[in-house]
């Protein structure tokens, strides 16, 4: 598929694409206008982190590393939570709490960033200042625990110390001045006693000392580097980013939508398929018409310098130009399939042969639902069945009649008879053919679907030429390659397709098909000004005509 077909697959169903995006854009801003705005409070946390001079720098920068993401893990859990709901008297529970907080370490750094989401802006942030708190104060009693019990058992030798000191103290002040020698080696012992009593205080609290200093260096905590601020503007909904992301999204499944369509949709729309899937040449783009009665059916007569109508003669003039060696003088018109406009196209296809001057004989041999006489007003008390059964040689005086258009004569079908096949594929029908083409110089058969009965089939082998009716978007690729297979097993010479009620507009293919034939047979700009204000483009021709490839020449597609 070329870029072309994308794009006209596009412009075609740019209405359903268009509305996907605004209903899916409009119901996003919908949506986010009403739903309730969500304010987020940010704290920047800074790890006040020991240290340690027995690691190197490369294993310092790995502790750092692991010390953030554990800290960012532990102001999460259940426990810090709990505290912080009771502290500010929350009415939530702790699980409840936690979907709203979310922790990130920054990367190559000592700092955390740690953010709350809540409906009420002022809670976000009193909420996002306390966390840090209640856990610096859980960690600090955490890790002060590691050194609590030593720190207990050197005070309580430290007291045992000072008591045992004060009490050799007082002894000796008791004794006083020795008078004796055994009040001398007392006192001697006493001064002994105390003396290691005060070294051994010394040494106790040296070593006391020594443990809060080694607490001291070895303590991880955290601390608010910026501290939250109450948020003045909501982080969800985003109306603006919502409303477009949903737009984006609604037009790319549109245009996924289209293009399933497209791929699923095995019908015939443009002169392109046509030749790619029955490989015939497209005589003629017919849009369609617009009309209510039978009679404005035949819409050649009734408005001869219409665009329609200057299809029509478009297709008259690529089948006269089908077959330079062989001449056509007997066509027949048919489709695959019922109402795709054959009837329709034989009536129209006619009155323009005739408005060439030659003598034109329009038959309906379509023997099971005739419908040309009620195009062209005419009575089918008798007709083409009454020739056929009528007398030994075929009669023809009476059952041709004149219409409004010059040239042209119809012969109707005439009553239905119980064998129509066998009508058609007799030697009598042979003989009235014959007899027809002694009295115009073009006849033209319309006749029943190729895939519903056998008739056409039978009559198309006796006939110069075949023109296939295609309704152009409803008929299946199957049906229409059937009906050529049909045609082409009994020997029968299928001149092309006549693509049949084309949309207005549908690819460009009607529009400018007509547009390049009337402007290539045109002689002054005078007839070109008319076909577009016939045509009644306006811009639309223009930017037709410039991004648009022109489909091939007549003569081309013959080749």
């Amino acid at each position: 598929m070329e870029l072309r077909q994308y794009a006209n697959i596009i412009w075609r169903w740019l209405w359903l694409i268009l509305l996907c995006t605004i209903l899916a854009g409009g119901t996003a801003y919908w949506v986010s206008r009403n739903s309730t705005p969500i304010y987020q409070a940010s704290v920047t946390l800074l790890i006040n982190e020991a240290q340690n001079p027995d690691l190197n720098d490369y294993t310092a920068i790995l502790t750092s590393e692991r010390l953030a993401r554990t800290y960012a893990e532990l102001l999460k859990t259940r426990p810090v939570l709990e505290q912080v709901i009771e502290r500010l008297g929350l009415p939530m529970e702790a699980n409840e709490l936690a979907k709203n907080i979310s922790v990130q370490p920054v990367r190559d750094t000592q700092l955390i960033s740690l953010s709350v989401e809540s409906p009420n802006p002022e809670l976000a942030a009193e909420i996002a200042n306390m966390i840090p708190v209640i856990f610096a104060e859980r960690n600090e009693r955490m890790q002060l625990g590691r050194f609590a019990s030593s720190k207990e058992n050197l005070a309580r030798e430290i007291e045992a110390i000072q008591q045992d000191i004060a009490r050799t103290q007082e002894a000796i002040t008791r004794l006083g001045t020795p008078e004796t020698p055994a009040e001398q080696a007392e006192l001697d012992r006493l001064q002994s006693a105390l003396t290691q009593y005060r070294n051994s205080y010394s040494n106790l609290l040296q070593s006391y000392e020594e443990i809060r200093l080694a607490e001291a260096r070895s303590i991880n905590n955290i601390v608010i580097s910026e501290p939250a601020e109450v948020p003045t503007y909501p982080v969800r909904p985003r109306v603006l980013l919502n409303t477009l992301l949903a737009a984006i999204v609604g037009a790319m499944l549109a245009i996924g939508g289209v293009f399933l369509i497209e791929y699923l949709d095995d019908t015939i729309k443009t002169p392109d398929d046509v030749s790619q899937i029955l490989g015939l040449p497209t005589l003629g783009a017919i849009a369609r018409i617009r009309t209510d009665g039978r009679a404005q059916q035949l819409i050649t007569h009734s408005e001869p310098k219409s665009p329609i109508s200057e299809a029509y003669r478009t297709l008259r003039t690529n089948i006269q130009f089908s077959s330079v060696d062989r001449p056509i003088r007997t066509l027949l018109v048919t489709s695959s399939s019922p109402s795709e406009g054959k009837s329709t196209t034989a009536a129209n296809l006619a009155v323009v042969m005739a408005q060439t001057g030659q003598r034109v004989i329009l038959i309906d041999t379509d023997l099971r639902r005739p419908i040309l006489h009620k195009f062209f007003g005419l009575p089918n008390a008798a007709g083409l069945t009454t020739s056929l059964l009528t007398g030994a040689d075929p009669i023809l005086d009476g059952y041709l009649q004149p219409t409004e258009v010059e040239n042209l004569w119809v012969l109707t079908s005439g009553p239905t008879p119980p064998n129509p096949s066998e009508l058609l594929g007799s030697q009598r029908m042979q003989d009235v053919i014959q007899r027809l083409q002694q009295e115009a110089d073009i006849l033209v058969f319309d006749s029943p679907p190729a895939l519903a009965v056998t008739d056409a089939a039978v009559l198309a082998r006796q006939l110069d030429g075949v023109l296939l009716v295609i309704d152009a978007g409803e008929t299946r690729q199957p049906l229409a390659q059937r009906a050529c297979q049909e045609l082409t097993n009994v020997g029968a010479h299928i001149l092309g397709v006549a693509l049949n009620k084309l949309a207005t507009g549908r690819s460009g293919y009607y529009y400018y098909y007509y547009y390049y034939y009337y402007y290539s047979e045109s002689e002054n700009g005078y007839r070109r000004r008319r076909s577009l204000q016939a045509d009644g483009r306006g811009w639309r021709s223009i930017a037709t005509r410039w991004f648009r490839k022109p489909p091939s020449r007549p003569e081309k597609q013959r080749e």
